[in-house]
Parts: C-alpha cells; structure tokens; sequence
C-alpha cells in the first residue's frame, strides 16, 4: 500500500514539473548560446542556456542540461569528423537551433528539438 502510493506521488510530481517546464519553456525566456574556450564542457552547465566549446576557431561540442528536468547534461558533438554530429545556427539574438533532434536512448529517453531557443518535444 506504502509502496503504491510513494509511486503515486512520484508521478504525480513528475506531471507537475513537465507541465512547469512546458509552461517555463513556451512562456519564458529563450535559450541562449553561451560560449567557453577549450574542447570540453565545463563542469557546472547551467540550467538552460546551450554552451558551445570552442578550441580556437573550431567547434567541439555542445552542451546542455536536459530541458525534461531530470538534470542529465546532454553532450553533442558538432565537428565535422562526428558520427553522429549535431549542425548548430544562431540567429542575431544568439538564440542557437540545433539539428537533427535529441534522442535519449537511456534515463529519462527525451527526445526533442531545439529551435530558435525553443524546446519542441516529441510527440
């Protein structure tokens, strides 16, 4: 009985912050693009924006957090050599679209796009 109800409220909890980040998502600010010098993505990611690294004049790798909440950071590659590979543009106010979408095989198994700043999830 115990057990049933802690899954109760889990999922119920689980609706709630989708539906917070869909309302924070469509409403709020856009994502933007923030950049850091090297080949690899820091260890604190902050919680929406997209962080590009960038050794020189090459790109790497972008980074987020995952947009479901389940505070996975999502690492995509974006060089050419890649397989998969990633293709970022941004806009003039630096509001990034990546390409194809973001596929979790494993965890929370999101999968969504990124446009103009914008999270479009998968139906």
């Amino acid at each position: 009985m115990m057990q049933r109800l802690r899954r109760r409220v889990a999922a119920l909890v689980a609706e709630w912050r989708r539906g917070f980040e869909y309302v924070r998502e469509r409403f709020g600010p856009a994502r933007r693009l923030v950049i850091v010098h090297g080949d690899s993505l820091p260890e604190r990611m902050p919680s929406r924006d997209l962080v590009l690294a960038r050794d020189g004049s090459e790109d790497w790798c972008m980074g987020m957090k995952c947009p479901c909440g389940c505070g996975r950071t999502i690492e995509l590659l974006v060089f050419p050599e890649a397989k998969p590979r990633w293709s970022l543009k941004v806009d003039r106010r630096r509001r990034p679209s990546l390409t194809p979408s973001v596929w979790l095989q494993t965890g929370c198994r999101s999968h969504f796009w990124v446009r103009n700043g914008r999270v479009h999830w998968s139906r």
